[in-house]
């Protein structure tokens, strides 16, 4: 399956941002933590043109913390200002601080002169990172619009914090052409491709292989299962009698399987998964 999809309000959306970076004092760019490396979209680090960047990995509850530690020692290492957060479950309070922290010599500077300004700090991502989700838990209400699917978000937001800081809500942006499938794929199994362009029965066999070399026995304890065949269209097959998930007739029921399964690794059903280790070859 080859993954493409850069619609429209993208270009849209990657034009606003480079109008509106002058504005910002900073960056905050939320990357999910199951594939972080997929989460680095080069317009967007080329975005930033200088200043200074926080990054959030978020969604840190669905990876576990051995493997999110080894990425921290990776972005400490390179000198990048890094903060974990669950912005579902409001676990953000260490990302005003990671802010204060990036921004103390601005601070300083303006405490000199006695004036009393706030941080600006535009948020970035891909689709689906959960942007929105961190500015109202940071806000305290729901003042951005969230979804579950990519897309949600189509123009820019300004939000005031009552902690010195003003964010700037953006659109969740890909770049216009994958040249790593891979990462196409890990995006496409977080939710931030869009899933109408999508075969998600192939998406399902994808994420059987990458469970099948990596987390197996997750896999296994879901589905109540002690096995799976080698073919991974026969491991649906083979799951679909085993649960149950049949049409009318006793045909196997292959593509709500293939949407169950892609649901269950998204809400963390299938356990702690991490789709990219400590790495950041394409990053940059």
């Amino acid at each position: 399956m080859h993954i493409q999809w850069f619609p429209g309000h993208m270009t849209k959306a990657l034009r606003m941002m480079e109008e509106n970076v002058k504005l910002v004092d900073c960056l905050i760019y939320v990357l999910d933590s199951r594939c972080i490396v997929a989460s680095f979209n080069p317009k967007l680090n080329q975005l930033a043109g200088g200043k200074p960047i926080l990054y959030v990995l978020n969604k840190a509850d669905l990876v576990a913390k051995e493997d999110l530690s080894e990425w921290l020692k990776y972005f400490k290492a390179n000198n990048m200002q890094v903060v974990i957060c669950n912005s579902a479950n409001g676990n953000t309070s260490k990302v005003i601080d990671g802010l204060k922290i990036l921004n103390k010599n601005l601070i300083e500077k303006y405490k000199q002169k006695g004036v009393n300004r706030s941080i600006r700090a535009m948020v970035v991502g891909i689709p689906n990172s959960g942007k929105s989700t961190l500015i109202n838990s940071l806000c305290g209400s729901k003042r951005t619009i969230t979804g579950d699917r990519p897309g949600v978000t189509r123009g820019k937001q300004w939000v005031v914090l009552t902690k010195g800081v003003e964010l700037l809500d953006t659109p969740g942006t890909l770049w216009p052409s994958f040249e790593n499938q891979l990462h196409a794929m890990h995006l496409a199994f977080v939710g931030s491709i869009n899933e109408d362009i999508l075969n998600i029965v192939e998406l399902a066999e994808e994420l059987i292989a990458f469970c099948k070399a990596n987390y197996l026995q997750n896999f296994l304890t879901r589905y109540k299962i002690t096995e799976l065949p080698e073919s991974n269209h026969d491991s649906l097959e083979f799951i679909a009698k085993k649960r149950g998930f049949l049409l009318k007739g006793g045909a196997f029921d292959i593509e709500r399987l293939s949407a169950t399964i892609i649901d269950d690794f998204r809400k963390g059903k299938l356990g702690l998964i991490m789709l990219e280790k400590a790495e950041l070859d394409n990053c940059n």
